[in-house]
């Protein structure tokens, strides 16, 4: 089965080594065909529920999930369907629009998106696919893990984004296969966006009242429960960004490698930018640049002049 995503490439940054003293690597996942890792994990499952007979693919996603859905659902010849909440913006419904999916908006949050979306997967031939709390998902996650370690290189930390949890637990499972079971996780989100922080420190699953973050993306108000029960079986630290850092980082990754993202990515690259206490003293660090299609450079300047 071919994969729906690409091998992404493994860059050593000079302008993070000057910032941190020490090599740092970034996973560019941000090159994929969507723009976001997202690809990865959703691709898979799509490819999953196809081969077990769905001919029609839904799933509620504001941006990137979505537009992985409708790419997958465009190359594997079947028909997509995308819940969007009423917050998704013109740039994401155009781009899902524009791999040939049904888009329905329904919904002030991302939960009522979910649950009309999991109404129509109950359709005779339709497969639900989830942005972000499923097993085959995080699956295919970690191949980018694997990917880096058969570059030869083993870092001291790595640090991801936090929203949903999906990635954070794909990453964690390409480390564990890999072996990197001492490395520890730098798991970072953005101040009004962080309930895997709250998950952490109440030690139990914490769901926000709202999201209350420019970093849209990792507008989870709850993370996946797998996220919290890797805590209690690997190395990891959350750690939190404000809007402006995360912003102010996407900026400075433009200038340094010409590359856009979007501030759910850029809350991993502040962390690095601004040398987050948990990187200090680590041989080395390796970020996962996860991406983002819901970035343009007008909206790059938007959210600089709004935080």
């Amino acid at each position: 089965m071919k994969s729906l995503h690409v091998q992404t490439p493994l860059w050593e940054s000079r302008p993070l080594q000057a910032v941190m003293g020490v090599p740092v690597f970034l996973k560019m996942d941000a090159l994929q065909p969507v723009g976001s890792f997202k690809i990865r994990g959703i691709g898979f499952a799509c490819q999953q529920r196809v081969a077990e007979g769905a001919t029609h693919l839904v799933c509620s996603s504001g941006g990137n999930a979505g537009y992985a859905v409708a790419y997958a659902g465009r190359e594997l010849g079947v028909r997509v369907t995308i819940v969007v909440p009423e917050t998704a913006s013109e740039q994401a419904r155009e781009k899902i629009r524009g791999e040939g999916a049904t888009l329905l908006v329904h919904g002030e949050v991302w939960d009522i998106s979910h649950a009309h979306a999991l109404e129509l997967a109950s359709e005779a031939g339709s497969a639900y696919v989830h942005p972000f709390d499923d097993p085959v998902v995080w699956q295919g996650h970690a191949s980018m893990i694997e990917e880096v370690a058969e570059s030869g290189v083993k870092p001291g930390a790595v640090v991801v984004s936090v929203g949903g949890g999906g990635l954070l637990c794909g990453v964690l499972e390409g480390m564990h296969r890999v072996g990197w079971t001492d490395v520890p996780v730098v798991a970072v989100e953005t101040e009004g966006a962080a309930s895997f922080a709250a998950s952490v420190e109440a030690g139990r699953l914490v769901t926000l009242d709202r999201i209350r973050s420019i970093a849209t993306t990792l507008g989870a108000r709850t993370v996946t429960a797998e996220a919290l029960a890797w805590c209690g079986r690997h190395p990891i630290r959350p750690w939190t960004v404000s809007d402006r850092e995360a912003v102010d980082a996407c900026m400075r990754f433009v200038d340094d490698h010409r590359v856009l993202v979007e501030p759910a990515c850029g809350a991993a690259l502040a962390a690095v930018y601004g040398q987050a206490e948990p990187l200090l003293d680590q041989a080395s660090v390796l970020v996962i640049v996860c991406g983002g299609a819901g970035v343009s450079l007008e909206l790059l300047q938007e959210w600089d002049a709004k935080v």
